[in-house]
């Protein structure tokens, strides 16, 4: 899993493509990538990005097209080890971010941000370089929560291009961000990460979970009393019928290795 430019083992999880991929290893290849101007985009799996790409082709495809798909959410990791990845940890999201952005400030690669309020973005210009010297932020922006007309979207993409930078972090929230990044990736010449709700952990303005309910896959359930309106039914549609699809996925396998 050292060679940035190979393919890593993967595992499908409920038809998905999850990679055996580790922070060291993804932070090499994402580098690696951007110091080429290789572009492509980056996910960070979890059950529900799971879930919506059993019922959207167009997530589906965009994950697929995807040039790394890290396992995200424990529920992931545990049924890569249960398919045959030993020792597979987790590759969260919000921390591959913080190790993507220390790497690229100790090799002068220039990143940019786009997605989160406009508030957001302002602490994060101010608290990433604080945290990493030398890290180059040479763009941001926070679009508005409609969808951009033509002519913004290809201003944007003109003003990423000319800006320089070569990882492009981006937080819209899925799916909105995976297809942004699909979409938006054969025209930027950078690696474009879907970092989800990196932005608002690393800037303070949404708590994450204290590390022992993440270790036991208990942060949605930190994130569904934070958020009970916004995340209720999310959590109550997908989480049981992953675990009952997943619990069929994994007994298939049982008996196909004839364990």
């Amino acid at each position: 899993m050292t060679a940035a430019n190979d393919q890593p083992p993967c595992r499908h999880v409920l038809g998905m493509r999850v990679d055996a991929t580790t922070y060291d290893d993804a932070t090499r290849r994402i580098l690696a990538w951007a110091a080429a101007g290789a572009g492509g985009h980056v996910c960070a799996a979890n059950v529900h990005m799971v879930m919506e790409s059993r019922r959207r082709p167009d997530l589906a495809a965009a994950v697929a097209g995807a040039r790394l798909v890290t396992p995200d959410g424990m529920p992931l990791v545990h049924m890569l080890r249960r398919l045959g990845v030993a020792g597979q940890p987790r590759v969260y999201g919000p921390d591959l971010t913080l190790a993507v952005l220390a790497a690229a400030a100790a090799q002068d690669i220039p990143i940019a941000l786009y997605g989160g309020r406009p508030e957001t973005l302002e602490i994060l210009q101010r608290v990433y370089p604080e945290r990493f010297p030398g890290l180059r932020i040479v763009y941001a922006e926070s679009p508005p929560f409609r969808p951009a007309t033509p002519a913004e979207d290809a201003t944007t993409v003109a003003a990423i291009a000319a800006s320089g930078a070569r990882i492009l972090l981006v937080g819209l929230g899925c799916p909105k961000q995976e297809l942004w990044a699909a979409a938006h990736s054969p025209r930027l010449p950078c690696v474009i990460l879907a970092v989800g709700a990196a932005f608002d952990f690393h800037a303070g303005t949404v708590r994450q979970a204290p590390p022992w309910m993440q270790r036991l896959a208990l942060e949605w359930l930190y994130r569904l009393w934070r958020e009970p309106r916004r995340l209720f039914w999310r959590y109550a549609w997908h989480n049981p019928r992953f675990a009952v699809l997943a619990a069929w996925q994994l007994l298939r396998h049982r008996r196909t290795d004839g364990s």
